[in-house]
């Protein structure tokens, strides 16, 4: 039985087509060289069966059509070769219907599943929605099962500018939502694009599944265009870390990815040859879910360590809590207990805004990036007790006060140095505990008036410091002191690196915001494209802005037109000095002449205009408050610029 055809219309105006000329057009799926010769329009199929090159951006010459890639000649009519050979290509039936032009095609067969689908389906399952990233030729096949997930509404995926910017909104979103998202790039440099992103989720502990396109098995090892071994080259980044193969366990190996992404608060990588990902799924397998397949998370601390961290709970008089960034999703029972302990909480810089400053126990960030209130609650305490922090040294905490740390990962613990209580568990489940253990045994003293006493010190410092004027722009506690007013409580604040993002950490004072950074890989460039992930994953409940330098903005400033096509309602705040500050800075700190730091900037308004976003610009103090309140109210994608001086920081 013939297969029934189904009629596209491919070229509504035939004179568009000159006598002599082809071009590609397409009908439904199938690619097609339109020829137009001797008064005839005709179609052939548009892949030349040598090479594959596209017939439609060919020429006709001596009346024939010669293949752009390699000077085969071809009837323009007909489709076959000279001298007889039966390598010819494939006609279609054509018609006009006045200047209009058809073409007839075979109706397309009923998709079958292909390896990609059965992992793409697995992968969403899973819970993993959200993809960002670049679609290219050695990635097809897996890109084709990501849309068909996104037209049934199961799946998000937003084309980016580069695959790096990809790979931070990933990071971005694991550490906003604790739950892995894709970056996806092709073979060669769209995968090696994303390294530096996959290194800062690495290092942060965030979860991140990494997919990438690769070039054909068969070709491995020949020096194919674009052949580089990505699960070599991501051997250091990647926990968990596999090439798809023919016979592979394939919804295993995506399950199996994204538990270890998910336990090991890891990175998972998984790439895929170009021909596996379009070949058929095996009979018989099916898309998995996680259902049995993961454990519960709430570990219990070995009793002698809560014994002993109960015990010096019991002698404390003036302890002081400390939390790191690996509390952010337990803080509402570490703040609880810090009322019951009436005593101050400090956070490390990239817990910042995990408690409130405007909360009567907040103190603020401790180290290089912080306020002097928080240090002095650490060195006035007789014992520390730290949720979730590493104790690196931007932070500074101390190794001479007693300690009881508690956190997830045995191997953060004593990481440094010794510490007297190291409890291994899951916080909320330890904290418990050690409530329970400890209750009505404590005895320690109300520091709340102590604590509104040194942020009045503080307070009246800002101010004095708010006085600072400069002809060459702003300060940077004018800036972050307008976003005090500004910004909404309930914000998501993705920051960058540098000067601009050490004043943040000192002037800016969080109510309910919650603050995404690059961490310890401290990644310039990292904030326009971690908001995108934070606008990905919470967009549509809370407002989400980024902070950044003139440098860091630079680095991946074509996002603005990824924001534009998206509509994400993102504002970003943008500190135009003229120069890479820090390191300006650290050249003088060390004695050094200052040396090529300085910048050639646009005027980024007028760029983030270009792109289709609002773009606002101010040089004077007066306007800032008023540009804030118009970059917040706009609906849509939006800059504000602020010249600033390098030296008020």
């Amino acid at each position: 039985m013939a297969a029934s055809k189904k009629w596209y219309s491919v070229l509504k105006d035939k004179n568009t087509l000159p006598e002599g000329r082809v071009q590609t057009v397409t009908a439904g799926h199938q690619g097609v060289c339109l020829t137009h010769y001797n008064g005839k329009f005709s179609a052939l199929d548009n892949k030349c069966p040598h090479q594959g090159g596209p017939l439609g951006e060919g020429s006709i010459e001596n009346g024939m059509l010669r293949c752009p890639w390699h000077g085969w000649d071809f009837d323009p009519c007909t489709g076959t070769p000279p001298g007889g050979f039966d390598d010819g290509v494939k006609t279609f039936e054509v018609k006009e219907d006045g200047n209009e032009i058809f073409i007839a095609i075979e109706e397309e067969e009923t998709h079958q599943d292909t390896i990609s689908d059965v992992m793409i389906q697995t992968m969403v399952n899973w819970g993993v929605d959200t993809g960002f990233g670049m679609v290219g030729h050695s990635n097809l096949g897996v890109a084709d099962a990501m849309k068909r997930l996104e037209e049934q509404g199961k799946f998000q995926f937003f084309g980016i500018r580069h695959e790096g910017a990809a790979a931070f909104a990933a990071s971005a979103y694991g550490k906003l939502t604790g739950k892995p998202a894709v970056c996806f790039g092709i073979a060669g440099p769209g995968s090696t694009n994303m390294f530096t992103g996959m290194w800062d989720a690495k290092v942060d502990r965030s979860p991140l599944l990494a997919l990438s396109g690769q070039v054909d098995t068969q070709v491995m090892g020949t020096g194919a265009f674009q052949e580089v071994d990505l699960v070599g080259a991501f051997q250091t980044v990647a926990n968990f870390n596999h090439s798809v193969q023919q016979n592979s366990k394939h919804s295993e190996l995506m399950s199996l990815a994204i538990k270890s992404a998910l336990l090991n608060r890891d990175v998972s990588h998984i790439t895929f040859p170009d021909e596996v990902a379009f070949m058929p799924k095996p009979t018989g397998e099916e898309a998995q879910t996680p259902e049995g397949r993961i454990t519960p998370m709430n570990i219990s601390p070995p009793k002698q360590m809560v014994s002993k961290a109960v015990g010096m709970l019991e002698n404390s008089k003036m302890p002081a809590i400390i939390v790191g960034h690996g509390a952010r999703f337990q803080m509402k029972a570490i703040t609880s207990f810090a009322e019951k302990l009436n005593c101050p909480v400090i956070t490390t810089f990239k817990a910042k805004g995990q408690i409130s400053d405007h909360h009567e126990l907040g103190c603020g960030v401790l180290g290089r990036s912080g306020t002097p209130i928080a240090s002095w609650f650490m060195n006035e305490s007789d014992l520390l007790i730290v949720f979730g922090a590493s104790f690196s040294n931007h932070t500074g905490i101390t190794p001479k006060k007693p300690i009881i740390q508690v956190d997830y990962d045995p191997t953060a613990l004593s990481k440094f140095h010794k510490v007297d209580a190291a409890l291994w568990g899951e916080i909320s489940e330890t904290l418990a505990i050690i409530e329970e253990q400890s209750k009505g045994k404590l005895n320690t003293v109300d520091r709340r008036s102590e604590i509104a006493k040194r942020w009045a010190i503080w307070k009246e410092e800002k101010a004095s410091r708010l006085k600072d004027e400069s002809e060459a722009g702003l300060s940077s506690i004018a800036v972050f002191e307008a976003m005090n007013k500004v910004v909404p409580d309930n914000a998501v604040i993705a920051v960058d690196v540098g000067n601009n993002t050490y004043s943040f950490g000192r002037y800016f004072e969080p109510k309910n915001q919650s603050i995404l950074m690059s961490g310890y890989l401290g990644s310039i460039g990292f904030s326009l494209p971690a908001a995108m992930g934070a606008w990905a994953a919470q967009g549509k409940d809370r407002p989400i802005w980024s902070v950044s330098g003139d440098g860091g903005f630079g680095q991946y400033l074509g996002e603005m037109m990824t924001l534009v096509k998206y509509n994400m309602n993102i504002k970003h705040v943008l500190l135009n000095n003229l120069e890479i500050g820090k390191i300006s800075k650290e050249q003088k700190a060390a004695e050094l002449d200052v040396w090529k730091t300085s910048l050639h900037n646009a005027n980024f308004s007028k760029y983030a205009e270009n792109c289709g976003a609002l773009g606002i610009r101010v040089t004077k103090k007066e306007d800032l408050l008023s540009a804030l309140e118009k970059l917040k109210i706009h609906n849509g994608p939006a800059l504000l610029e602020i010249i600033t001086d390098p030296a008020l920081i």
